[in-house]
């Protein structure tokens, strides 16, 4: 029973000193990787060992800890789609029954609101009459009047059935003063009637690229079975905007006659909205308020088409507004689809 008991505490004792040892003796500690802050993908190691090429150690690229480019990159799609919904609600801020918004360079519907909806198109339709009397007329060819033309409604410059009118003055005030009466007159020199002269219009119109818009007046005043859409108003206006002869006439805000008469342009956003190029007013009973036009700021050009509006500029303004804010939004979408197909 001794002898047991000795071999027990020379056991215990033993191990008590190999536990002993261990905790005395200098450990070498392992490296320790440190990040340094200036170190954008690979940390920096601090080691008292030599190192070496053979083993090459394999690190997680997490990028610079002040900057998280790479992050906001990888959820590019995310912040393009919220900045999207940061847009106002445009229906909310119109009045307009049918709206449309166009991109002056490809055609493209930025923006719409039952853009094909055929309705009364009043006086925007002018812009029919003007350019095919633009084509078909010289400047200086004499204009007859009409018992018929001169007897048209307001909006109207009176002219005088005794007198003869240049073709440019009459182009005028068509285009700024919207008048009927030079409409009219104008039609009859050119196809002989202002019916027949109607039926050309449609035709030009298709021409054109406005596939529902049918005409029975060369004024836009309200006639049975005669309607556009916002959709055609905006095409057939593009289309004409790419005539210098055209766009240099609706920019001008007012023209002083070959015989001395003061014609304005009822355009009122030449000087109310940023970058407005040219556009048409229009106004009926039954049409209401209608507008075509074109602007253009440093996001590119846009055409903004309205019919059945009852807070005309105020809705066109609006329009404007929206169509650059989404236009630069649709071109920043592009540059980062771009991007991520190109590094991908």
């Amino acid at each position: 029973m001794l002898m047991k008991s000795f071999f027990s505490t020379s056991r215990l004792c033993a191990l008590c000193t190999v536990l002993l040892l261990t905790w005395t003796l200098p450990v070498r500690a392992a490296a320790i990787p440190v990040l340094d802050v200036t170190a954008k993908h690979r940390p920096q190691v601090t080691t008292t060992a030599p190192s070496t090429d053979q083993n090459p150690r394999r690190w997680i690229s997490l990028g610079d800890r002040r900057n998280i480019t790479a992050v906001k990159q990888r959820v590019g799609k995310s912040s393009a789609t919220a900045a999207v919904t940061r847009l106002p609600n445009i229906k909310k801020q119109i009045t307009s029954k049918s709206v449309i918004i166009m991109d002056a360079e490809t055609g493209d519907t930025i923006f719409s609101k039952a853009p094909d909806n055929p309705r009364q198109p009043a006086s925007t339709i002018k812009v029919l009459t003007a350019m095919i009397a633009i084509k078909s007329l010289g400047n200086n060819e004499n204009v007859g009047v009409s018992r018929h033309a001169s007897r048209m409604p307001r909006s109207k410059i009176y002219l005088d059935t005794k007198k003869q009118y240049k073709a440019d003055d009459l182009i005028n005030a068509v285009l700024l003063a919207s008048a009927n009466d030079a409409s009219v007159a104008l039609a009859e020199k050119i196809a002989g009637s202002e019916q027949d002269f109607a039926r050309m219009m449609t035709l030009r119109a298709k021409l054109w690229g406005a596939k529902n818009t049918i005409c029975r007046t060369a004024s836009g005043l309200t006639a049975k079975g005669q309607h556009s859409t916002a959709r055609d108003l905006a095409t057939i206006f593009r289309y004409l905007m790419k005539n210098e002869n055209f766009a240099r006439r609706m920019q001008k805000t007012k023209v002083t006659t070959s015989y001395g008469k003061t014609l304005r342009n009822h355009n009122k956003a030449l000087w109310r909205i940023k970058g407005a190029d040219g556009g048409k007013t229009g106004y009926t009973a039954a049409a209401r308020q209608t507008y075509v036009g074109k602007f253009t700021r440093e996001e590119g050009s846009i055409i903004v088409a309205v019919m059945g509006s009852e807070t005309m500029w105020s809705d066109v303004k609006n329009l404007v507004e929206y169509g650059f804010q989404r236009k630069k939004q649709i071109a920043r979408t592009r540059m980062e689809k771009t991007r991520v197909a190109q590094a991908d």
